[in-house]
């Protein structure tokens, strides 16, 4: 696991520990020291430790003029043990928010596995985006992980699924991919 790393392509183009509105804001990386783990195997440093055990993030772009951002999931996402929506909400979604972040792009391709339970953190954050006339899509999840999702009816707060299932979206460039993922998400809201 320790050879996963987030994506590093687009940092010509965004680096959250620059950020001043990012939550990892002047967080400083190491390349050799692994200093996080999930179930005692070690994961790359350079992904983000957001207050869980088991699910780590990557703020791969944000563009508060559009009010969206990229953010790249790693590891497993546990609700049931470590109410993992309810850290990824409070920890890094409302603080996007709170700078007019109104549309995510969830990278998950290196989400493992998930385990649902309650859908309060759910809806709330759907509720605060679409008031805001925003949304959270979900892109190229793992089979399993999509049908866990869908066990618990979490597909109605979140766009996957369709065209989302397997977006090349590495050859991309951030303002690329966003367009593409917009007009997507436009034609499948109409």
């Amino acid at each position: 696991m320790h050879t996963i790393e987030p994506f590093y392509n687009w940092r010509g183009f965004y680096v959250a520990s620059e950020d001043i509105q990012s939550p990892f804001f002047e967080r400083v990386y190491s390349e050799f020291e692994f200093t996080d783990a999930i179930y005692n195997y070690c994961i790359h440093p350079q992904w983000d430790n957001i207050g869980s055990p088991s699910l780590f993030v990557k703020i791969l772009y944000t563009d508060y003029e559009t009010g969206i951002a990229v953010i790249e999931l790693f590891g497993e996402w546990n609700d049931i043990i470590n109410n993992d929506i309810m850290v990824l909400k409070r920890e890094i979604a409302e603080l996007l928010m709170e700078n007019g972040i109104s549309k995510f792009v969830l990278i998950a391709e290196n989400l493992l596995n998930f385990h649902g339970n309650e859908e309060d953190y759910y809806e709330e954050w759907f509720d605060e985006v679409e008031d805001a006339d925003g949304w959270i899509a979900l892109i190229n999840l793992r089979p399993h992980v999509q049908e866990e999702l869908n066990n618990y009816d979490l597909d109605c707060y979140f766009l996957m699924g369709g065209e989302l299932e397997e977006v090349d979206w590495r050859t991309a460039t951030p303002q690329q991919f966003l367009s593409r993922i917009e007009q997507y998400v436009k034609k499948r809201l109409a």
